[in-house]
């Protein structure tokens, strides 16, 4: 069985400049994912693929591969994951070389490390679903979520106005950290989430949008406490 890391690495954020290279508690932010990738011993490949001549460079420091760069038409505003996850796979096959798995990895998962990899690797190899996507439990019931119109506020889902939190389902959502998928599944289905897809649930303390600069400093602030004994 053969598998590939694929880092996806755009160059063009808005929100953050520079958002996948920008100094995370001291090194760029994508070299964690890279290094994860390298350290648990599970690829064939580790790449990255990216649009930007400079984060190719930081990339390549960090012992990532770049056999080539992102095409334009993977790298505008419409494009998703998989277009991009089908593209590489599809210039690795131009070139002879196929792969069983498929690690779609982000740049800005500095909470990944090689341990949680191996872990949910395990599991997908003995399960054997479609795919498996990293998910975090919603933090607040979204049973309970309220809509405001007109400055006055209802229940979206009034049959559970009265229900305690405890006693609602649990819920949960992607953590914005990796996927692993079958390569067979993803060419049938051509989309990260498939009919069988399984969870791998992240602690909440290791998760952390990073849209703005508020969120990188939490995320910095995060990365440091779960960190302090190293």
């Amino acid at each position: 069985m053969k598998s590939i890391a694929i880092i996806t690495a755009r160059g063009g954020s808005k929100r953050i400049p520079k958002k996948n290279i920008k100094d995370f508690c001291g090194k760029p932010i994508i070299s964690y994912s890279i290094e994860a990738a390298l350290k648990s011993g599970l690829f064939d490949e580790v790449m990255v693929s990216t649009d930007s001549e400079e984060i190719a460079e930081i990339s390549k420091q960090y012992g990532a591969k770049v056999p080539f760069m992102r095409s334009a038409a993977a790298s505008n505003d419409f494009a998703v994951t998989a277009d991009v996850l089908r593209e590489v796979l599809n210039e690795y096959k131009k070139i002879g070389k196929t792969f069983d798995t498929v690690l779609c990895l982000y740049p800005t998962a500095p909470f990944v490390t090689a341990e949680r990899l191996k872990d949910s690797f395990s599991r997908f190899c003995s399960a054997k679903p479609d795919s498996l996507m990293s998910v975090v439990k919603f933090d607040f019931p979204p049973q309970r979520a309220v809509a405001i119109c007109n400055d006055t506020i209802a229940f979206q889902h009034p049959e559970y106005a009265l229900t305690r939190s405890q006693d609602l389902e649990p819920l949960y959502h992607d953590c914005g950290q990796f996927y692993i998928l079958n390569t067979d599944s993803f060419d049938k289905y051509k989309a990260l989430v498939m009919p069988h897809t399984m969870p791998f649930i992240v602690p909440e303390e290791e998760v952390q949008d990073i849209d703005n600069e508020s969120d990188w400093l939490i995320a910095e602030a995060k990365y440091k406490v779960l960190h302090t004994e190293e």
